[in-house]
């Protein structure tokens, strides 16, 4: 299992600096032991002493790394196309990354997670370890990490940046202005895993996209074509949910198409026992399947019935948990935006406006977060499969939060009121305020965040050495990726990263500008502007403003295509609404005949969104025919091996019957 690879320090424990260690107590230190340990289970361990901390860079070589991996029983795919479990033996045998590595950065993240957790005391008593004076007893047949993070030795553990391929992404993707929605795809999923890459790839695609919308959007707005305006608007209507419901059908092409390239495999159990958040093995109590599987075993009869009560009594957890978070919504958040709403309508000064959306805004915030947080206990309860069906549902219960706090203001002007005029300036101010202000709190944020953890590093230091001279400097790059934010979410960080910020960032624009097309067309515009922007602002925040995330194992953008889904549905009943209304108010169609052509394009749309998947295949040819290749392969492979198996038995039989 050779590999010219350059070893890279990947993982970074961070502990307290601690008291000078006293002479011949060396080897009960914690710091000490703990160095001692990691070399033990063959990584590479290099201290780094900090201002206030002391750092571990850990890395491993690719024959430990091969190690856990047969250990964890890692899935991977094969030149055939299966996906076995991984061999040392038979490395040849497997598939290499786009980049070359023979691990994918998740597959590596969770081989760390194994080989730091499994560091145990396995001697035949327990051992006392010291720290600044203070004694700790390791148990014997005790996980070192654990026992370290509860004592509150260990502060932290982030996986660290590398920086040759961070300056290299820097140049070819977050500083890349020239070409505004291409990104290296493949070399983003090499250094931060599939979940990240998916969410560039889909905001590219998507941005790629609203061009179209945005060009005709412009076209339709600002040019006047008198009484053909009946006839225009409609039409756009008509294009830009055609446009929706294409993009959506092609996306999961494309998104079939970057799995085809990339050789992902996550049918393990080891996100279960390593959770993302921390290294931390916090994964919720539930029960055990394997436990199930054996009682089925054992007793088909119970076994059934037991797993028939398990699946149904899990299913109406979650109904339950919906139904509370929408009587909540209904309860508590619609008359408070209802409230507003009409109070914005009613009220003359723009000043007075200007506070009562500043109260609002403030409120309505507050408001979602306690919901936000509601939610993630409720999730805590459901006994969910794996992380990724926690996050769906997770998207499923906030996104309803967001949904009203962001539409409902709009709806109230747009269907009760029907002022089309007061319409449009709430869309520009909310376009404005959720892109533009968005965009510079995302990025500013993270910056004055580090930029404040520094000043306070400096200040203490500076007072514990008062007198010395000189200017006081960060030595050390891992102390300063130490400083910098975390990638999480705003709500229900145990659960999501910060890319659940993003696409309910994406999914809350995407309602926007289409449900309210007709009102204004040039929303479209401005939202190819803002996800230009996105693009790099995003890349930037990764790569110079946070730590490196915790690679997430994800093939697809799970439940927001769901969301993207309902708000086309959502789209082509509003906007036909909006066009029975605005229509009837000019006076330039009588309701009646109006209501039965708003009707009938109502029903052929959706008859469209439902039968478009028929007619757009959700793979590519290409990739349809490399898989059946490959169980063409496969198939064979095993027909032949079990065809030599059965005849060298036989054999075998006719022999010991001859003797």
């Amino acid at each position: 299992m050779k590999e010219n690879v350059e070893l890279v320090f990947e993982i970074c424990v961070v502990i307290p600096k601690r008291e000078a260690v006293l002479k011949g107590e060396e080897d009960f230190d914690c710091g000490n032991v703990f160095a001692r340990e990691l070399k033990n289970a063959g990584l590479v361990v290099d201290r780094v002493i900090g201002n206030s901390d002391e750092f571990f860079k850990v890395a491993a070589p690719l024959e430990t790394l091969g190690r856990a991996a047969a250990e964890l029983r890692i899935m991977k795919r094969t030149h055939i196309g299966m996906d076995l479990q991984f061999d040392m033996v038979e490395v040849d045998a497997f598939v290499k990354q786009p980049d070359g590595s023979l691990f994918s950065w998740y597959e590596r993240f969770q081989c760390y997670c194994h080989l730091m957790h499994g560091i145990v005391n396995n001697s035949k008593s327990s051992r006392i370890l010291k720290f600044n004076r203070r004694e700790i007893r390791w148990e014997v047949g005790e996980h070192l990490l654990p026992k370290l993070e509860s004592e509150i030795i260990i502060k932290q553990i982030f996986p660290l940046h590398d920086d040759k391929i961070r300056k290299k992404l820097l140049k070819t993707w977050a500083l890349q202005w020239w070409d505004f929605t291409t990104q290296p795809v493949d070399e983003i999923y090499a250094y931060y895993g599939s979940k990240i890459a998916i969410y560039f790839a889909f905001l590219g695609m998507y941005t790629q996209w609203l061009l179209f919308p945005a060009v005709v959007g412009l076209i339709v707005y600002f040019i006047d074509y008198g009484s053909a305006n009946l006839v225009v608007l409609p039409a756009f209507f008509i294009a830009v949910i055609l446009w929706a419901i294409m993009f959506s059908q092609f996306w999961k092409r494309k998104n079939a198409a970057l799995l085809a390239r990339w050789p992902i495999t996550y049918g393990n159990a080891v996100d279960e026992e390593y959770k993302v958040a921390g290294m931390k093995g916090n994964a919720q109590p539930r029960q055990n399947p394997m436990d199930l599987i054996k009682l089925l075993e054992a007793d088909r009869v119970k076994g059934k019935k037991v797993f028939t009560k398990y699946e149904w009594f899990n299913h109406l957890l979650r109904i339950r948990n919906d139904a509370l978070i929408i009587i909540s919504i209904i309860c508590l958040q619609l008359p408070f935006e209802l409230a507003y709403a009409h109070l914005y309508e009613v009220l003359n000064k723009d000043i007075i406006k200007f506070g009562l959306t500043a109260i609002y805004l403030a409120t309505i915030q507050y408001i979602t977060k306690l919901g936000g947080k509601v939610s993630v206990k409720l999730i805590m309860f459901e006994h969910n499969e794996n992380p990724e069906t926690r996050a769906d549902s997770l998207v499923y219960k906030v996104f309803g939060l967001y949904f009203m706090q962001t539409y409902i203001g709009i709806f109230y002007h747009a269907l009760l009121h029907r002022n089309f005029g007061t319409l449009r300036k709430v869309l520009i101010q909310r376009l404005l305020i959720s892109e533009v202000v968005q965009n510079l709190i995302e990025t500013s944020l993270p910056y004055i965040n580090y930029n404040y953890k520094k000043y306070a590093v400096r200040q203490n230091k500076e007072k514990e050495e008062k007198g010395s001279a000189g200017t006081f400097e960060f030595t050390s790059r891992v102390e300063k990726e130490f400083l910098k934010a975390s990638y999480t979410a705003s709500t229900g960080e145990e659960l999501e990263d910060g890319l659940f910020d993003d696409f309910l960032e994406l999914a809350l624009q995407f309602g926007m500008i289409l449900m309210f097309a007709c009102a204004f067309p040039p929303a479209f515009a401005m939202s190819a502007l803002n996800n230009i922007m996105e693009i790099r602002t995003d890349a930037l925040k990764l790569l110079a403003m946070m730590k490196r995330p915790v690679p997430r194992a994800s093939a697809t953008v799970g439940a927001w295509l769901n969301i993207f889904q309902f708000l086309i549905l959502m789209s082509i009943c509003t906007n036909c609404a909006l066009l029975a209304w605005l229509f009837d108010e000019e006076g330039k169609w009588k309701i009646e005949p109006g209501l039965v052509v708003i009707l009938i394009m109502e029903h052929a749309l959706l008859l469209i969104k439902f039968g478009f998947s028929r007619l757009v295949p959700s793979e590519p040819a290409w990739v349809r025919a490399a898989r059946a290749k490959n169980s063409s392969q496969a198939r064979d492979m095993y027909t032949k091996r079990l065809l030599r198996t059965i005849s060298g038995g036989e054999k075998t039989r006719e022999l010991k019957k001859i003797e």
